[in-house]
């Protein structure tokens, strides 16, 4: 296979002393709070958001005052995007279903789809509202039938006030409580049940790699979503698109952050070479060049191959979450990749409709855990739950037989005694 690389990024992997620093400081907060619990969140919002209410939690007074400031064209958007979201994670939720069946005379087997009971849904702040991030956990979690949703994001840190368009897609997601708190003392909140909150079942939703190591830490005390990274953007292209919407769509991930690889795979040269001109020529009128910039220098690429079957071997190998087609044939890449977080079909459509309102999850996997799993959905917040009855004496002989020989074989006596007591007491 030839592939060539027209430029070069450097690996997105946090260096081996980043991440042993990363893990050394979350595992410090967390420790922190376990031991003294309130004490400990209130001097950590303290610390790092400057923020320290007398309550955490936003009443519904609260709630209803921060929407009211919010001009009503923007809460129309906001619902119509969740609506988008509620309507495809319906259609999916839909997909699930029970089953049982006789698999023997007497043998019934079965599985039930059952939600989480509590979720904890964080939404990041910084430097962008992460609005849509409120779409993607809570509104979700509701459909998938989860009883109870406590949603988490810190205070503006512009304003030092709560993000009035971020509680608004909390509330109008579902959300059953809201808290101005962020980091990682809010998930340490969430899973050790902490300042007025009930300990939630699983913790969901993306975050800086201090929220992703602490989801990593917690992960058995509570359950996940999955460990975001950084956005990571691929875009296949052939000679039927141009450099001008290419380097939009790449740049247009770019700025999420200084380390979010864009990489271009194409199997067209003149595409490929006009690449870096186009990019300094729209960076150079970009708002948010300052990070777009930094990001394409460090971890920017342009692959180029001869084939659309070299252009996916290529694909499932970097595994990225974002996969950009703009390709005469599209469909070829939707049947034949394996490896992405979602994939994003022809010229008309494009990352940025994922993110915010299209109706699919945002919510995916990074740093090439696309190989092994897909990102958030309704299914993340059901457990597919299995039960087995036998409903005659025949049944539980039989099946109590091959139980009794294969403990035996397995030297469990405990087990096999509870396979021949049925064997006695059912044989006629």
């Amino acid at each position: 296979m030839a592939v060539k690389y027209i430029k070069k990024g450097m690996a997105a992997d946090e260096s081996a002393a980043n991440q042993l620093k990363t893990r050394q400081i979350v595992e410090s907060i967390l420790s922190d709070v376990e031991q003294r619990g309130d004490e400990a969140i209130r001097e950590l919002s303290s610390k790092f958001d400057k923020w320290s209410p007398k309550s955490f939690r936003l009443s519904e007074n609260e709630i209803d005052e921060i929407i009211s400031t919010i001009p009503k064209e923007i809460i129309e958007d906001i619902k119509w995007a969740q609506a988008q979201v509620r309507r495809f994670a319906q259609i999916q939720k839909s997909a699930l279903r029970d089953v049982e069946i006789e698999t023997l005379p007497g043998v019934i087997l079965g599985h039930k789809n059952v939600p989480v009971n509590s979720v904890g849904c964080y939404v990041p702040g910084g430097k962008y509202a992460m609005v849509a991030s409120a779409h993607m956990s809570v509104l979700t979690a509701k459909v998938a039938g989860v009883k109870r949703i406590i949603a988490c994001t810190p205070p503006d840190p512009k304003t030092g006030f709560p993000p009035a368009e971020t509680v608004a897609a909390m509330h109008l997601g579902g959300a059953d409580d809201i808290y101005i708190l962020g980091g990682v003392q809010a998930l340490g909140a969430m899973a050790y049940g902490l300042v007025g909150m009930q300990q939630v079942d699983m913790i969901v939703g993306p975050g800086n790699q201090y929220v992703a190591e602490a989801k990593k830490q917690l992960f058995g005390r509570v359950g996940i979503d999955l460990l975001a990274g950084p956005t990571e953007t691929l875009v296949i292209a052939d000679d039927t698109t141009d450099a001008e919407m290419v380097v939009t769509d790449l740049l247009g991930q770019a700025e999420h952050g200084p380390n979010s690889p864009a990489i271009l795979l194409t199997n067209s040269e003149a595409l490929a070479m006009q690449i870096e001109d186009e990019v300094k020529k729209q960076l150079a009128v970009l708002p948010t060049a300052d990070l777009a910039s930094k990001s394409w220098d460090d971890y920017g690429e342009i692959i180029l191959v001869d084939s659309y079957e070299e252009m996916v071997q290529v694909a499932d190998d970097i595994a990225s979450e974002h996969v950009q087609v703009n390709t005469k044939d599209p469909e070829y890449f939707k049947d034949n990749m394996t490896n992405y977080g979602a994939l994003f079909l022809g010229n008309r459509t494009n990352v940025a409709y994922g993110d915010k309102a299209i109706g699919t999850n945002h919510t995916l996997p990074t740093q090439k855990s696309a190989r092994f799993t897909g990102g958030l959905w309704v299914g993340k917040f059901i457990k597919t739950c299995t039960y087995q009855k036998i409903t005659t004496d025949e049944a539980s002989v039989l099946v109590g037989g091959y139980c009794s020989r294969l403990c035996e074989i397995e030297g469990f006596a405990g087990h096999k005694k509870q396979a021949d007591i049925r064997i006695e007491r059912y044989s006629k």
